[in-house]
C-alpha cells in the first residue's frame, strides 16, 4: 500500500539545488523515512538519476554503523563526490544515531559532530544534501540552533484525513470515524484489527515518545512528565497554562511540583512533536495573551490511546483534528478573541470575552473558524456566529460541522461546511 505524499514531495522537489541542507522534521512513525527513501527516491530515478549517484546511509542500520561516525561518512561521501561533473543527492537517515568523535588532531578539542560534516558537504556545489531525524535526538530547538540559515526544513505531520481516505476501503463517515478513533501514523493502517492498533499506539506513546524525551532530557521525575500528557491529552481545546496543570498534579495527585518546572516539561513535549500550543490572539486590538493558551495533540491516535481510548468527545476531538488539518496545510493557528458590550445582572454595561476556536493565517491571508460537532437550535447557532460579526473585518468564515452533509452559506457570507467535506476540500482555504 503505497499512499501519494504530495503535498511534502512536492516541497522537496522545490527545494532541490538550493544551496540548502534539506532537513526532514516530524513525530517519529509519521513517515519521514518514506518520503525520503521510497518518494523523492523513486522520483529522483524517473528524472534519470543514477542510482549509484545517490548515496544513502541509514544510521539506526548495523550495516551503515560505521558511518555514524562523522569522519568516515564525510571521507567515504568527499571521496565520491570530489572532482566528478555529475551530480549527486546525499541522504542520510535518523542523523540522531550520528556520534561525537575525538578530533585527531586535537583530541582534548572540541569533538567533531555530524553537523561538521554537514559543513563539509556544504562546499559541494554536485552535491545535494537531505537529512531526517527523529525527535529522540534532534528535536526542534536543534534544528533552530545548528541549522539557522542554512536549511530548508520540511516538516512532516501523520495522515491528513484526505490522504487516510485515499487508502480508506469505506465511505467517507465510516473513514472518519477511524481516523477519529486510531489517527493518521502510517503504519497503523497495515494493522489487520482493533486490537493490534490500539497496542501498537499505547507502546508508542509510553515505549517510544516518552522514553525519547526522558532520556534526551535526562528527566529525573519520570511519572510527572506522564501526567502532564495525560492532563493534555484530557484537556485537549480546552485553555490552560502551567500553573493550573501545577495546581491540579498537587491536588489531585499530591505531586509538589513548581510552574516552572510544569513549563519546561510542556516545552519538552512540543520540541518532541507530541503536542502543540495555540495561543490567544485579540483580533481588534492585535496583540497576544501570555496565558492561558490550548494545546493540540499532533495525532488525535495517540491522544486517545494516551487516555485509554476514554474521553471520547467528539467536540474535543473534532476541534483538534480540524487544528492539525490547518497546521498541514500551512497555516499558522491561533486562538481569537473578540469582546462584546452586554448588560450584566446589576444592568451595568461589561465588556464580555467571546472566543473564535481559529484565527488562521499564511501570508497575507486570514480566515476565521468555528468547530461545531452540532448546531440543534437557533439559540448554539447565535452562540457559535455571535463572534464572527466582532471581527471587525471581511476575512473568510466558516464553521465547520458534523451534522451536515451539503455546504452553504448564509445571509452573512458564512460558510457552513462538514468536517468531511472541510478535510477533503483544500481549496476552502
Amino acid at each position: 500500500m503505497q499512499i501519494t505524499r504530495n503535498r511534502y514531495l512536492d516541497k522537496l522537489i522545490s527545494c532541490m539545488w538550493d544551496g540548502q541542507v534539506k532537513v526532514i522534521t516530524g513525530i517519529r512513525r509519521c513517515g519521514k523515512s518514506y518520503l525520503l527513501r521510497t518518494l523523492f527516491k523513486n522520483y529522483l530515478l524517473e528524472q534519470r538519476t543514477k542510482v549509484e549517484n545517490i548515496l544513502s546511509f541509514e544510521l539506526d542500520l548495523t550495516r551503515d554503523i560505521r558511518f555514524r561516525n562523522p569522519l568516515e561518512l564525510s571521507s567515504f561521501v568527499s571521496e565520491k563526490v570530489r572532482g566528478s561533473e555529475e551530480q549527486f543527492y546525499l541522504f542520510v537517515d535518523e542523523i540522531q544515531f550520528s556520534d561525537q568523535v575525538k578530533n585527531p588532531y586535537n583530541p582534548e578539542g572540541k569533538k567533531i559532530t555530524f553537523y561538521d560534516a554537514l559543513n563539509d558537504f556544504r562546499e559541494f556545489e554536485n552535491l545535494d544534501v537531505y537529512v531526517t531525524g527523529s525527535n529522540s535526538k534532534m528535536l526542534s530547538s536543534d534544528i533552530l540552533t545548528e541549522f539557522r540559515g542554512r536549511s530548508d526544513e520540511i516538516r512532516v505531520h501523520p495522515l491528513s484525513f484526505e490522504e487516510f481516505f485515499s487508502v480508506y476501503d469505506g465511505e467517507k463517515s465510516e473513514a472518519f470515524e477511524e481516523y477519529a478513533f486510531y489517527g493518521g501514523l502510517p503504519f497503523v493502517l497495515s494493522k489487520k484489527d482493533e486490537s493490534a492498533k490500539m497496542d501498537y499506539l499505547y507502546s508508542l506513546v509510553s515505549e517510544v515518545y516518552l522514553k525519547d524525551i526522558v532520556e534526551r532530557k535526562r528527566i529525573e521525575k519520570e511519572d510527572v512528565l506522564s501526567q502532564i500528557l495525560n492532563l493534555i491529552c484530557s484537556s485537549v481545546g480546552s485553555l490552560t497554562n502551567p500553573k493550573r496543570i501545577a495546581d491540579t498534579l498537587r491536588s489531585r495527585e499530591h505531586i509538589e511540583i513548581s510552574d516552572v518546572t510544569v513549563s519546561s516539561y510542556i516545552k519538552h513535549l512540543e520540541d518532541s512533536f507530541l503536542i502543540s500550543e495555540s495561543k490567544r490572539y485579540d483580533v481588534r486590538g492585535k496583540s497576544y495573551f501570555d496565558f492561558p493558551n490550548k494545546y493540540y495533540c499532533e495525532d488525535i491516535g495517540l491522544r486517545n490511546a494516551r487516555i485509554g481510548f476514554r474521553q471520547q468527545e467528539m467536540t474535543h476531538i473534532m476541534e483538534n483534528i480540524i487544528y492539525n488539518e490547518l497546521k498541514i496545510r500551512g497555516f499558522s493557528v491561533d486562538v481569537g478573541v473578540v469582546y462584546s458590550r452586554e448588560y450584566n445582572q446589576n444592568k451595568n454595561s461589561v465588556r464580555v470575552p467571546r472566543e473564535i476556536d481559529f484565527v488562521a493565517t499564511r501570508g497575507g491571508k486570514r480566515v476565521y473558524i468555528q468547530s461545531a460537532f452540532a448546531l440543534p437550535d437557533e439559540e448554539k447557532i447565535v452562540t457559535e456566529l455571535k463572534p464572527f460579526s466582532l471581527t471587525g473585518d471581511s476575512f473568510p468564515k466558516i464553521i465547520v460541522r458534523n451534522d451536515i452533509r451539503k455546504r452553504w452559506y448564509d445571509e452573512n457570507g458564512i460558510l457552513n461546511i462538514s468536517i468531511t467535506d472541510f478535510l477533503l476540500d483544500d481549496t476552502v482555504i
